[in-house]
């Protein structure tokens, strides 16, 4: 596998050369926008990292690592829009600066051109068994969101519940872009399931870490406002496990926070931390993620590659897992 810096400058002048300049501009220009706010680039790079673990040439995937990048960014889209987020990787998001309308409809025509790009994949067999994954995945990530949705009006949100909906949310795109770009590189059906398995346990771990640094990280390097979550009352791990562990004074006081309207964001933020920070559930929630993590690797295990493709890989996932915080 090689340094994934090598797919980041490939990917990189893959978009350069693929920005959208046609009419009307107030339509196209936020798309280049929200695809230039920078970012780890990671799922279009699980795609070409995919491709790589078995000889393929990487280049034969960039259509479908660009779709995948496409794809994500128009879930950010209009995520932000459903949150009223200010800030998307430190700096205004699309509706913020172009208006709610234009978010919308810009996010739409996002979602039909990563169908475009996937189609330009070369082979037609390939092509052919990429489309369900895509779709499959698509459906998915829209049913999360709107699990994640139900969530904040509800009180009885289990664990397994929310595993449930961050595994739909964020992990199955993550996954289905290892599984993806494994059968671009030539990978039988069973060996691309096994990677996908690898990616949807390595993408609930990463989504715990993000559910931590929403509420611990430093808003500077974590590229979103700090207790984002806990302002749209979103039931994550860090919550529901706190319920598990508060007493019955912090039990009663954390349903009031995340029940009641504030005016003042930042009293609520520092009130529901002070009560995560009391139980410990910070440690919990990177226990949890470590969990999932050495249940992708033992995933990553069943797959025939050398030692050293698996370390190469293994490494670059604890490298993910040591984000700022």
């Amino acid at each position: 596998m090689r340094n994934v810096e090598i797919y980041h400058r490939l990917f990189d002048k893959y978009l350069s050369e693929n920005a959208f300049h046609q009419a009307p501009q107030e339509l196209y220009e936020p798309v280049n926008y929200i695809l230039n706010l920078g970012g780890k680039r990671l799922r279009p790079l699980l795609v070409l990292m995919g491709t790589d673990l078995f000889d393929a040439p990487i280049e034969k995937a960039l259509p479908a690592a660009f779709a995948v990048e496409v794809f994500h960014n128009f879930t950010l889209l209009h995520d932000d829009i459903m949150d009223e987020a200010p800030l998307r990787r430190g700096k205004p998001t699309v509706h913020a600066r172009y208006g709610v309308n234009t978010g919308i409809l810009s996010g739409d025509v996002m979602l039909i051109l990563a169908y475009q790009y996937l189609s330009q994949i070369e082979s037609p067999d390939v092509r052919l068994k990429l489309m369900p994954i895509f779709n499959k995945m698509a459906i998915e990530v829209c049913e999360g969101q709107q699990y994640d949705m139900n969530f904040e009006r509800r009180n009885d949100v289990t664990i397994e519940a929310y595993i449930q909906m961050i595994a739909l949310k964020t992990a199955v795109l993550i996954a289905a872009a290892f599984q993806m770009g494994a059968l671009i590189g030539g990978a039988s059906e069973e060996d691309s399931l096994k990677l996908y398995t690898f990616g949807r346990n390595l993408g609930i771990a990463f989504q715990i870490q993000d559910d931590i640094l929403d509420t611990f990280g430093d808003p500077e390097k974590f590229g979103k406002k700090v207790g984002g979550d806990i302002v749209q009352n979103k039931k994550t791990y860090l919550v529901l496990k706190t319920y598990q562990l508060a007493n019955e004074a912090q039990h009663a006081d954390l349903q009031h926070l995340m029940n009641t309207p504030t005016e003042n964001e930042n009293e609520k933020i520092a009130a529901v931390k002070s009560i995560f920070q009391a139980v410990n559930v910070r440690g919990h929630a990177e226990t949890l993620m470590y969990d999932f993590l050495k249940k992708s690797f033992d995933a990553l295990e069943s797959i025939p590659l050398s030692s050293a493709r698996k370390n190469s890989l293994k490494d670059w996932a604890n490298d993910l897992m040591i984000r700022q915080v």
